[in-house]
Formats: C-alpha cells, sequence, structure tokens
C-alpha cells in the first residue's frame, strides 16, 4: 500500500474506517487472517471482501480460478455461495463488467482495492 509496510493496525477499509475481518470460516485473507490485509507480498491484491454466489463461482471457474474444488493440500475446503472470501480486486472488476460480480462487504474491503477499483461501483455492489 503505497510503499507502506504491513500494519494491519494502519489498514483502513474503503470507507476510511478500521477494516474489520472478512471470514474466518472458512479462513480468508492473503495472510490467512481472516482480514483482507495487504502488503507488498500480495501481488494479487487480495483485498475485495466479497459474499460467494453461484453465478461468480462459476464465472471465476470458467476464467482459471476454481474457487469451488477443495485442495486438501493447501488446507482448502472450496467456498460455496454464501461464503465471504478476500477476492483479488483485478478479478472482482473482471466479474463487475462481465455481470457477475458478488456482493462486497465495505467496512472488510481494503482500501488499497482503490487503486484499482471505483468506490462508487463497489458501493453499487454493497452487502452492508
Amino acid at each position: 500500500m503505497d510503499g507502506e509496510n504491513f500494519n494491519e493496525n494502519r489498514q483502513l477499509n474503503v470507507l476510511g474506517g478500521r477494516l474489520v475481518s472478512c471470514a474466518t470460516k472458512p479462513l480468508t485473507g492473503f495472510f490467512r487472517d481472516g482480514c483482507c490485509h495487504t502488503g507488498p507480498q500480495d501481488a494479487g491484491s487480495h483485498t475485495v471482501c466479497a459474499i460467494m454466489s453461484d453465478e461468480f463461482l462459476t464465472y471465476s471457474q470458467r476464467a482459471g480460478n476454481d474457487l469451488s474444488t477443495p485442495r486438501p493440500e493447501f488446507h482448502f475446503s472450496g467456498l460455496k455461495s454464501g461464503d465471504r472470501w478476500c477476492l483479488c480486486a483485478a478479478r472482482w472488476e473482471q466479474a463487475r463488467q462481465a455481470g457477475v460480480a458478488p456482493k462486497v462487504i465495505l467496512k472488510a474491503t481494503n482500501r488499497a482495492a482503490l487503486a484499482l477499483l471505483n468506490l462508487d461501483d463497489l458501493k453499487a455492489h454493497a452487502a452492508d
């Protein structure tokens, strides 16, 4: 985030408030801490807290990122409709342009997502 070192206390949500947890079941986040924290290691910007839908999961699988199939070797049980997950900002934007963007939790979406996404688009898909 703008050259800052990773520090969860300084990471804010897209509304300017404290970044809250996205999900712990399943455990999400680039750092697998339940939040959409980001840092220099997170090249994919896993910053959008999204609520999975069957439509989005099908789209993502067809786009080459199968989030539904369990991968026990990575301690990943697979996602289902209703699960919350920290998505890559670019994937969310692709889905939005395709008309299948999942709902987002604004208070759990990292402000770093705004480097790639428009706040009005996120608000139009807000669940909170």
